[in-house]
């Protein structure tokens, strides 16, 4: 039901783009903060430069290839995209009020800037879950290629016109498509770093090591909440009329809902399990509770969305202690928040969406998984080869701030 003049709807589903865009782009503040308080005080500025880096970093290579990549204007087929650089121009009014189906309803370059803070939330999947051992500069190296190829190629398949758009895999906002697809990269790089020293013992115990800023760690699970409003509201792409507006008033609900759900179910599980209730567990409900309505924040209703994410806070937990049982080491419970909440979200899809299949979603979890962990894998085996990707012995029991960095960030707290 379209009742605005072509170019005001126009401009008002572009401004409308370009807010939700701001939002997003402020998760990275989000995942700073949430690494940098889950870390210990001596790995803090290198958490907080490797953030800031890998999203100027995102920026520059998608700019340059990634989206071009992702959304390619002559592609090969639909399982391999085509290849150009930089930006085209924008539309132009005779396109935008040419009419039809075919007609541009925002601007191309929102667009662009939207998938790029996108990508950048991807790479920051990867930041957090080899925290505290993994040198900076590899770590780098692996975002351009991530950002540049591995990640557009699979986000083609999906929202591109691939194949798995063809196949008829849901997935609104990216459950799979951004945040399982960024804790299967996560995966690749914990398991060929390894855990941090002293994490577990030689009988299979799992030693704690706290992190340094708990505060600084819920101001990013808040921000990080506030930033999936645009998120999942930005993927809706318009406002303009009476049904788009009711759509993103509802998708704020659910998310809202869902995010709320998730953080309760995990802090009432971690009391259950440990009776204490687990701050960092609370942080990763929420979280996770998140990642699961991300997938289809739509179609359900604010109570089956609130169950979508309660169940999601509760596989976060069960994630986590799964992942210390296999002595795989992720100091932000980051594979665990958008991998297993991820590909729960992805299912929970068909409980309220007619045109979801099983096997489609199947297919598309595992096309997703695959590509972005064996690629993963040997781009990070390709650098450690090359130059290395974990610090020494020495530099990790000093800290990564120190040797990478020169700086501390609490000089007056730290021997």
């Amino acid at each position: 039901m379209d009742t605005l003049p072509i170019e005001l709807s126009y401009a008002l589903d572009t401004f409308y783009f370009l807010m939700c865009t701001v939002l997003v782009m402020w998760m990275a503040a989000g995942f700073a903060m949430l690494e940098a308080g889950l870390v210990r005080g001596k790995n803090t500025v290198e958490i907080l430069n490797k953030n800031a880096l890998l999203y100027g970093i995102a920026c520059i290579v998608y700019l340059l290839v990634g989206y071009n990549i992702m959304y390619p204007a002559d592609p090969v087929n639909s399982f391999i995209p085509g290849l150009s650089m930089l930006l085209g121009d924008d539309n132009t009014v005779a396109a935008v009020t040419a009419g039809g189906d075919d007609a541009p309803y925002y601007s191309s370059m929102a667009d662009f800037i939207f998938q790029a803070v996108f990508a950048a939330a991807t790479m920051s999947i990867v930041s957090g879950a080899v925290a505290e051992r993994m040198r900076l500069w590899p770590f780098l190296a692996f975002s351009v290629v991530m950002v540049a190829v591995i990640y557009p190629v699979e986000g083609y398949w999906k929202w591109g016109g691939g194949f798995l758009d063809e196949l008829g895999f849901q997935d609104f906002a990216g459950s799979v498509v951004v945040h399982m697809a960024g804790a299967s990269a996560a995966l690749a790089a914990v398991l060929l770093v390894g855990p941090r020293k002293g994490r577990y013992g030689p009988n299979g115990e799992v030693r704690a090591i706290p992190g340094a800023n708990l505060p600084m760690a819920t101001l990013g699970m808040f921000i990080l909440w506030m930033g999936w409003f645009g998120f999942n509201g930005g993927s809706e792409l318009k406002i303009a009329n009476v049904d788009e507006a009711n759509a993103v008033a509802k998708i704020f609900v659910n998310t809202n809902a869902a995010a709320a759900a998730g953080m309760v179910a995990a802090a009432l599980f971690a009391r259950l399990l440990f009776g204490k209730t687990d701050l960092t567990m609370t942080i990763n409900g929420a979280l996770a509770g998140l990642v699961a309505i991300t997938a289809e924040p739509l179609q359900p209703g604010a109570g089956m969305a609130s169950v979508i994410g309660a169940v999601g806070g509760l596989v976060v937990v069960i994630s986590v202690l799964t992942m210390d049982k296999l002595k795989l080491d992720d100091p932000v419970g980051a594979i665990s928040v958008h991998g297993a909440a991820g590909i729960w979200g992805i299912f929970a899809v068909l409980l309220s969406n007619e045109d979801a299949t099983f096997m489609g979603q199947l297919i598309g979890t595992a096309a997703t998984f695959a590509w972005m962990f064996v690629a993963s894998f040997i781009t990070l085996l390709v650098i450690k080869a090359i130059i290395g990707l974990r610090v020494s012995e020495e530099e990790e029991m000093e800290g990564m701030d120190k040797h990478e960095c020169g700086m501390e960030a609490y000089p007056e707290f730290q021997k």
